[in-house]
């Protein structure tokens, strides 16, 4: 096989896999380890792919030049978030204290627990909305200072009130997760979710497949803090097994 050939056939695999070992190309492509190493580097000098130890990772996605709006988020990937929310609603049980950050995912779990027994503390004006039309939830706003693009509440105000609170569990969203680190675009709101998930015993990260290997402005948290993470089943095998070595994945089939 000629050396293009070679080139365009790795390239392929990396970005269909994701994340691939030099062991797995050899076996996959039957060629030797120099030659292996040989073409990851000359790819990754051309910036088609990204190296690592012991291998290469498709090109990671460039944080968005400007923050999505809530309608435009809303929008996207809407089977995977219901499923993930309803994956999430099970695991809330009936008189529990629980936060629930700002994000198009997170309205979906409010939706899912209209009726139930609970409270629910947010610093999201759409979860409030959704959840203040139920009369059995026991529900609190922070309040503080409003974020019009994705209906949060930041600033001061909200941090005082969730730094006087104490949660069962806390789910958060997030707009990328690469390399053990989970970003959001706002530090105001990440600063808002890092201080809610240290004040909770149980710690529940929201991501459809679309978030891994990208990454945005704030990295707030680290996955491995996170006791567990619920996406979709769109993620590829060698991405989700890197996952489970940082926290526990529950995967949610979207048929």
């Amino acid at each position: 096989m000629k050396k293009e050939e070679r080139q365009t056939q790795l390239l392929e695999m990396i970005n269909t896999e994701g994340n691939v070992s030099v062991s797995d190309i050899m076996e996959t492509m039957n060629v030797s380890d120099m030659t292996v190493r040989r073409d990851l580097n000359e790819l990754a000098h051309k910036g088609l792919v990204i190296r690592t130890h012991g291998g290469a990772q498709r090109v990671i996605s460039v944080p968005n030049a400007r923050e999505r709006t809530h309608t435009e988020k809303k929008s996207l990937h809407e089977a995977e978030k219901t499923m993930i929310a309803l994956k999430a609603a099970s695991l809330i049980n009936e008189g529990e204290t629980v936060f629930l950050g700002p994000g198009t995912t997170l309205e979906q779990l409010a939706c899912a627990l209209c009726g139930r027994n609970i409270r629910v503390v947010t610093n999201s004006l759409p979860v409030f909305e959704i959840l203040n039309q139920s009369s059995s939830v026991d529900l609190i706003l922070t309040g503080g200072e409003y974020r019009h693009v994705t209906g949060a509440f930041v600033g001061s105000a909200a941090l005082c009130t969730v730094e006087s609170m104490r949660f069962s569990k806390a789910f958060i969203s997030a707009n990328g997760i690469i390399e053990g680190g989970v970003y959001t675009y706002s530090e105001a709101e990440g600063t808002i979710q890092k201080t809610a998930l240290n004040r909770a015993a149980i710690k529940i990260l929201l991501a459809d497949s679309s978030k891994f290997g990208s990454y945005d402005f704030c990295e707030f948290y680290q996955l491995n803090g996170f006791d567990t993470l619920i996406t979709d089943d769109a993620a590829d095998q060698n991405t989700l097994a890197d996952l489970q070595k940082q926290c526990n994945v529950i995967v949610c089939p979207t048929e």
